[in-house]
């Protein structure tokens, strides 16, 4: 971080530049990742005393944090234009006027000096303070030029143990408000921040029951702007223990992501209303640029775990001479599987894992995406590391859950459908198969390899690293499954496979959590769009479902597989194929995810446009900051292939019935 005078931070703000820098000797720091109408403050979040006034210090390090707004700096580290005090306001307060803020003589019922300061002690706090309304005054004159209006969240926190009435959980202070001019804006602040959800914590918003805002941010921009807007804006601490400081970093996880959508979409509704622009989204508030410190810490994590590739590990590298035993021995054999051995040291993995710098990531909702990412991970690893023995199913449930009872009616409901067709279809080997991926993806414009191979259970499958499409050599396709596995290996699979590749952020390739769910669910939905998705096919969807729960309550491979062929009256090779995919590993539940995903997306497509999920290896827990960040020019808008809407056939109006009595 830069080191700049007073002097240096006007030059550079009166040029439009973009910088980051501690002023003063460290008093405040200034970010400004890009010129935008919001700027938030928080004036008494630092705890610095220099040394001359440390000797002088009468109250304990508890005594001071007490008065003061620890992770009020937290709370708003996720926009682009952010003052933080670093200095305590003990030195001298930013929330009363210069020549009153070195006043502070009683603390927590005791002195706060020993002794009075100094005038020379108090001119040069002052000074400080001085420099601090000097740069916020070009700040500030800069963004109305530029946007006509702006507006700045003054953020404090308090402490409410002592109050006698309840203490809500946000107070907007409206004492030096226009309400006249700017009421409509208050409330709709008031609004926003009464949404927020907390773990544990009932939340509430009130306006001037805690503070009433009489600091002096708000006097100083009044006094010198006419189209600025000031709210302060009272945070309770129930992020933290206000007597000992401990931290409850999980609320204020949450309080991070929830605090940014309440000031971003408040300052885009003020926008909207009084700044030059009338189309103003929360997306055009934030910053629209990578910050150094997440490309770095994104580039580590792809550097640790691009090979924790669950499907390259768990695929039986033995699997044709253990079919051709079972079925030499009539099915009274439990086939031995054997795996490609891990590369990865599990215990230095976690470890390097745990130690990636994800605080330095200043967004909160991108911390928290690449938090689950990293949390997700852990969790594979152990997936990963108990592959062949009795411990993977316990973490294949952790890793992909079961089927639960809504899946398991919906599966029982497909399968008791009757059949559409009785023809036999003509079936077409792997070379053909091969052949055909292959001009679909020349005509998608997809650069990728279509391939053969005798280590794969399903008939088909991407390889990510790679860009291959592997075919089982031993399968064969009808056309109608030819024209799903186009649109579901190579329309979507290879399609994120390469979209990922071409992000500026890598963690896309990873995968964020709960991309196999998702991207699943696309791959079928995209089948079903395509009008190739089948009742067969459907019905192998429940199947799997069905599979996963005989493998979790069963438990026993040839049981498994018998009962698929007796009671669902399966072929005997597409038996064994489907009990072998839920058996490898030790118990692989993945397979029940399609219908589940398949129905999610489903639901999804009526109220969100899909495409942004295109982006990559993608997860419906963070979709809504996926779309906020194509949105805001962080990462590229994927372009899909096709479009996702249903094509009528005969067949797809008595599927659509089908798949709308499952949700």
């Amino acid at each position: 971080m830069l080191t700049l005078s007073e002097q240096e931070c006007i030059a550079l703000i009166e040029q439009q530049q973009c910088f980051q820098a501690e002023v003063e000797g460290g008093a405040f720091i200034i970010k400004i990742d890009e010129y935008s109408p919001v700027i938030c403050a928080a004036v008494h979040n630092g705890h610095r005393l220099r040394a001359e006034l440390k000797q002088s210090f009468l109250l304990t390090k508890a005594e001071s944090l007490y008065e003061e707004d620890p992770y009020t700096d937290e709370l708003i580290s996720s926009f682009p234009v952010v003052l933080m005090g670093n200095d305590s306001r003990f030195e001298y307060d930013l929330s009363r006027a210069k020549a009153l803020s070195t006043n502070h003589k009683i603390a927590s019922k005791k002195p706060v000096w020993k002794k009075a300061l100094t005038a020379k002690q108090r001119a040069k706090s002052q000074a400080k303070h001085q420099a601090f309304y000097n740069v916020l005054e070009a700040l500030v004159a800069s963004i109305e030029k530029q946007f006509k209006n702006a507006i700045v969240f003054d953020v404090h926190a308090y402490n409410y143990k002592q109050l006698a009435t309840t203490a809500p959980t946000f107070d907007i202070g409206s004492a030096q408000i226009d309400m006249e001019r700017w009421g409509g804006i208050v409330k709709h602040f008031q609004k926003q921040l009464a949404k927020i959800e907390l773990p544990n914590i009932a939340c509430s918003a009130t306006v001037d029951e805690v503070n009433q805002g009489h600091g002096y941010l708000i006097t100083h921009i009044n006094a010198h702007f006419d189209n600025t807007l000031v709210l302060p804006i009272e945070v309770k601490k129930v992020f933290m223990d206000e007597d000992t400081g401990e931290l409850y970093s999980l609320v204020l996880e949450e309080l991070r992501a929830s605090f940014k959508n309440a000031l971003s979409e408040t300052t885009a509704f003020f926008m909207r209303r009084y700044g030059k622009r009338k189309s103003v989204g929360k997306a055009d508030i934030l910053s629209s640029s990578l910050s150094p410190a997440l490309i770095s810490l994104d580039k580590s994590l792809y550097n640790l775990s691009q090979n924790v590739d669950t499907l390259s590990f768990i695929n039986p590298v033995n699997i044709a001479s253990e079919r051709k035993k079972f079925f030499n021995q009539n099915a009274q054999y439990t086939p031995e599987f054997t795996y490609k051995q891990l590369n990865i040291n599990p215990y230095e993995f976690r470890e390097k894992l745990y130690k990636l710098p994800i605080n330095q990531i200043a967004d909160a909702d991108i911390q928290q995406l690449y938090r689950h990412v990293i949390d997700n991970l852990a969790a594979k690893i152990d997936l990963l590391t108990t592959i062949g023995t009795e411990d993977f199913l316990y973490n294949s449930l952790k890793y992909y859950g079961k089927p639960d009872q809504q899946d398991i009616a919906n599966a029982k409901f497909i399968l008791h459908a009757p059949d559409i067709s009785t023809e036999v279809p003509e079936k077409f080997d792997a070379d053909y198969a091969v052949d055909y991926f292959t001009e679909i993806a020349q005509e998608w414009q997809l650069k990728c390899r279509v391939e053969k191979s005798s280590r794969l259970v399903a008939k088909a499958m991407v390889n990510n690293k790679r860009s291959l499409l592997s075919i089982n050599k031993e399968a064969t396709f009808t056309k109608a499954e030819l024209h799903a596995y186009a649109y579901h290996e190579l329309g979507i699979h290879m399609h994120t496979t390469i979209n990922a590749k071409k992000q500026p952020l890598k963690v896309f390739s990873l995968g964020l959590v709960g991309n196999t769910h998702t991207q699943e669910g696309l791959a079928i939905f995209s089948e079903y769009c395509s009008g190739s998705l089948t009742l067969s096919r459907l019905k192998m969807l429940a199947l799997r479902v069905m599979a996963v729960n005989y493998m979790v309550t069963q438990g026993d491979f040839t049981k498994t597989y018998l009962t698929l062929i007796n009671e669902h009256g399966m072929a005997k090779e597409a038996a064994f194929t489907l009990t072998t995919r839920v058996y490898r590993g030790g118990g692989f539940t993945k397979d029940h995810l399609y219908l589940k995903g398949f129905r999610d997306i489903f639901l999804l497509s009526k109220t969100a446009k899909l495409e942004d999920l295109l982006v990559g290896k993608t997860g419906l827990l963070d979709f809504a900051i996926i779309s906020e960040m194509i949105e805001r020019g962080l990462i590229i808008k994927p372009i899909p292939l096709f479009e996702f809407k249903v094509k009528e056939t005969e067949e797809s109006r008595i599927l659509d019935y089908l798949v709308r009595s499952i949700l």
